[in-house]
């Protein structure tokens, strides 16, 4: 049964980030930042984040690179989320903007350069497919005929350099993670040269499931032996691991057993952080601001608790941040 979120709030249109900030004149590390922690807001700026970080504390990122998963026929746009381990993608269809509910297994989209076969339903899901894809190389296909994927709160298309971080080197997310956007170069650098340490990690990120309020889709991670060993000296330090964005979170825990331990692992994380599930190793994350009602909430309110996301929220509608993979950010503390 899935369970909701406890954190309620009224999203304004106003505050869909529809464009990047360079395109308002801004760096990346310039976007706003709400530091929240136990009662605490502190309203600033994300290149001042190091004011908040303490030497010795972890940040984990996320390496994956953002794909050109979405691809337009004379019909519908495909989005292609994940590939399976038999070649087989999980596919979502899109008419005008929206997700597509019906469909039948055997179904062909006609797509440039070739056609997509519907399959099965994926999971139960009734707007996600198993589909065999056009190609057998869909990572090159993709790069050929695909685009970023967006949502109609993003007013005009950007370039896939738009929708990679600093940090991305391994291609194969469907949709950015995005918590990491605001670091710049210089950034990086100020931090370490302060003394907070970086680490890698991985997860690719399927499609978004924002709007029919599902539970995380299985992904694949991986965290690597020095990332495990790290993370496991900074907290026998008294340092703290902060992860950068709800994905960096996922993968960590994934690898971590109750007394928090991290080990290296990698394969398919189907883990939903929640009130039954708490963060073993995690204290703290940074993220962007995510729609009503999305399950990456109960993941914020698992390690920050209810009273602390909802207070941010709160605040962060109140000052007027902006919401989406474009808007501003939030470091959140336990």
């Amino acid at each position: 049964m899935m369970v909701h979120p406890h954190t309620r709030f009224d999203l304004p249109e106003a505050l869909n980030a529809g464009e990047p900030p360079e395109a308002r004149g801004l760096s990346r590390d310039h976007v706003k930042l709400l530091v929240a922690e136990g009662s605490t807001v502190t309203h600033t700026r994300f290149d001042r984040i190091g004011e908040h970080l303490r030497p010795g504390d972890l940040l984990l990122v996320n390496t994956s690179t953002t794909l050109p998963a979405a691809v337009d026929s004379s019909s519908y746009t495909v989005h292609f989320s994940t590939p399976l381990d038999d070649g087989t993608w999980v596919v979502e269809l899109r008419d005008g903007g929206a997700p597509m509910f019906h469909g039948t297994a055997g179904d062909r989209v006609v797509l440039p350069g070739g056609a997509l076969t519907l399959l099965a339903p994926y999971q139960g899901s009734n707007r996600l497919w198993i589909a065999k894809p056009p190609v057998a190389d869909v990572l090159g296909y993709l790069q050929r005929h695909g685009r970023p994927i967006t949502y109609n709160y993003v007013g005009k298309r950007w370039p896939l350099a738009s929708y990679q971080t600093v940090f991305a080197r391994d291609p194969g997310s469907a949709e950015m993670p995005s918590a990491a956007r605001p670091f710049s170069f210089e950034l990086v650098s100020h931090l370490a040269s302060q003394g907070v340490l970086i680490a890698p990690i991985l997860l690719h990120c399927g499609v978004s499931s924002l709007e029919s309020h599902e539970p995380p889709q299985p992904e694949r991670y991986d965290v690597p032996a020095h990332t495990a060993r790290l993370v496991n000296w900074v907290k026998a330090n008294g340092g703290r691991v902060i992860a950068v964005g709800t994905t960096a979170v996922r993968a960590i825990e994934s690898a971590t057993t109750p007394d928090g331990t991290v080990s290296p692992a990698h394969g398919w994380t189907d883990l939903i952080l929640g009130p039954e599930r708490p963060p073993y190793v995690v204290d703290g994350l940074i993220t962007g601001w995510h729609a009503p009602e999305a399950s990456h909430l109960l993941l914020l309110e698992s390690v920050a608790g209810p009273d602390e996301v909802q207070r941010a929220y709160d605040a962060a509608v109140q000052n007027h941040y902006l919401w989406h993979e474009f808007g501003d950010s939030c470091l959140m503390l336990r």
